[in-house]
């Protein structure tokens, strides 16, 4: 290449490099992305709460305080407690440089020594979208009972039976009771007839060894259940045992079970439907069923009754002890109409000597078309 003609190329370059220097100083300048981002951020001022060590029975509370650190509102989407923890508030959306609080209580009732329980935060900050709140306590029973502080029955109704507590602490000062308050009756708003609980002092020679403080008073607990008056069906209920304890001065128990009907009874209710004389659906059975499972055969059925003329009835005892069957019978010469009635069962039972069924049917004429039953 000629001098003159690597002198026009150079000359050339050298105008398109000053030509784009200037478009590069008179361009707007870019903005920083990631600057102008508006975003929330999450920070948590204190994390863990540590309790220390805690009487039993005791509620613990703390509020958390969060603080958002971001540029754009921050929203806690949600706060929910692992077990045996529980939320009372959160702010739900928190301003830019300002705090909020999450409040959480731990009910240390069911618990011994030490606990962590949590508070997980689902938030909109995109750099930490799930966080965790915790507290720590080490829970110690002043008040405890021997072998637990729970006692579960399995029984009939009218049955009556009796479990044994002992009760101790670790106070320094002598341990006593001073009152015990049984479950309230729904019905009455008064204690509970089925429950009733005694208590005393045990000698040194009754003492459960090697539980509570050395020298402390212990005491036996016995709770009985059961009677003519126990509810049938599920149990749930507290005793709550009030005592002289500086760090724990009640002490609930636990009451749970079953209270079983003496017998079962199946159907209820009968409805023969409508039905004529000869129809198969004309004859109807109700079963009953012993459930004493040592002595089934002390249930007899020993009478049954039928205040409906059109409808006649009869019992027999079946294979197995304690069950019985009772045979309701539209009449050959029943009358066309409804019947509305009831069969009287009478039987051995201490508790529900008579159950009463209510039988209902629509008795058709001579020559109607058969039709299906219903109960």
């Amino acid at each position: 290449m000629s001098s003159k003609r690597s002198a026009v190329v150079a000359m050339a370059f050298f105008a398109a490099l000053t030509a784009s220097f200037a478009v590069a100083q008179n361009a707007p300048a870019k903005k920083d992305a990631a600057a102008d981002e508006k975003a929330p951020r999450l920070t948590i001022v204190e994390p863990v709460k540590e309790y220390g060590e805690v009487a039993k029975g005791g509620m613990l509370d703390w509020a958390f305080v969060i603080k958002n650190t971001g540029n754009a509102d921050l929203q806690i989407i949600a706060a929910r407690p692992g077990c045996g923890c529980t939320v009372a508030d959160f702010d739900k959306v928190i301003k830019p440089g300002q705090s909020g609080k999450v409040t959480a209580h731990v009910d240390t009732t069911n618990f011994t020594g030490p606990i962590a329980k949590t508070v997980t935060l689902e938030t909109n900050d995109p750099s930490s979208p799930s966080s965790t709140l915790t507290i720590h306590a080490i829970v110690k029973p002043y008040v405890e009972a021997f072998p637990a502080g729970f006692v579960r029955f399995m029984q009939l109704q009218g049955d009556v039976n009796t479990q044994s507590i002992t009760l101790y602490s670790e106070e320094d000062q002598p341990f006593e009771i001073k009152d015990i308050q049984v479950p309230l009756d729904p019905t009455t708003n008064k204690p509970a007839d089925w429950v009733k609980v005694a208590y005393h002092k045990l000698d040194d020679a009754d003492r459960v060894p090697n539980i509570g403080r050395p020298g402390q008073n212990q005491y036996r607990v016995d709770i009985t259940v059961g009677g003519p008056d126990a509810r049938i069906g599920p149990m749930a209920d507290k005793i709550r045992i009030i005592t002289n304890s500086t760090h724990q001065p009640e002490y609930p128990v636990s009451v749970t079970g079953v209270i079983r009907p003496t017998y079962r009874v199946e159907p209820t209710a009968l409805n023969f439907g409508e039905v004529a004389p000869s129809d198969a659906a004309a004859t109807r059975s109700i079963l009953l069923h012993s459930n004493d499972l040592k002595t089934p055969e002390n249930f007899t059925v020993t009478k049954v009754e039928s205040d409906a003329p059109a409808i006649s009835a009869a019992f027999k005892p079946l294979a197995q002890k304690g069950d019985y069957e009772v045979t309701l019978q539209v009449n050959k010469d029943a009358k066309p109409g409804d019947v509305d009635g009831t069969v009287k069962i009478y039987t051995s039972d201490k508790i529900n000597p008579i159950i009463t069924v209510p039988v209902k049917a629509t008795v058709k004429g001579a020559g109607a078309p058969a039709a299906k039953s219903s109960r």
